[in-house]
């Protein structure tokens, strides 16, 4: 591939993920950076707490569907691929999304934790693994509430799913899977220390309680 189009689609990607969809629906509908408030990031959890599920949702989606539309990019990149190929710079795409979420070149690269981005590279890459870490994410949540946790546990059977069950070979994709995890618990170290420290709070999907209007 040809190395202008391969630069040009990378930062394509970076951008798409730069997108800060909170930050802007906040400030067009209800006139609020929701990085004052909350947790002070900008992902979908702090935008549900802070400004309800109304903004939470297509927020949710829209960060999603980020990480999806980075990976599928390469489709359109490459020619003809072999699918080592494919999946190799498909995962690229996606995790140049990925930093683009987190440090977002629009809003003074301040940005999100990256989960639901993240989500959407995992579904384009793989959709049934995909699928089951979702699972345990509503599962864990449900019975906990904390996000944090089902975060860090749906993301630790991602590997599980594409190495155990589905035994992938594509070394790129297995080694991808396994720093899936350490991602998710790197970024979220501070919200570790308060599980175990019993300070951290459960997931509260309120109408904008945190704002002061």
């Amino acid at each position: 591939m040809d190395q202008a189009i391969n630069f040009w689609f990378l930062l394509f990607a970076y951008l798409i993920g730069s997108i800060p969809t909170s930050v802007w629906l906040g400030k067009a509908f209800y006139g609020v950076d929701v990085r004052e408030y909350g947790s002070g990031n900008s992902g979908a959890t702090n935008t549900f707490r802070v400004l309800g599920k109304n903004l939470g949702i297509p927020v949710l989606f829209i960060d999603i569907l980020k990480g999806w539309v980075a990976v599928k990019l390469g489709t359109f990149a490459l020619e003809m691929p072999q699918e080592n190929q494919l999946v190799n710079f498909q995962l690229l795409l996606g995790l140049i999304a990925l930093t683009g979420h987190i440090f977002p070149i629009y809003v003074g690269f301040r940005g999100g934790k990256g989960i639901a981005t993240l989500l959407g590279l995992v579904i384009a890459i793989h959709p049934v693994a995909a699928i089951i870490s979702l699972s345990v994410f509503l599962l864990v949540l449900f019975t906990t509430k904390y996000v944090s946790l089902s975060s860090i546990m749906g993301t630790l059977f991602f590997p599980i799913s594409v190495i155990a069950i589905f035994k992938e070979l594509v070394p790129s994709l297995v080694i991808f899977s396994l720093l899936v995890p350490v991602l998710v618990i790197v970024t979220h170290t501070k919200n570790i220390k308060r599980l175990i420290n019993r300070e951290e709070s459960k997931v509260v999907f309120s109408k904008g309680k945190d704002v002061d209007k």
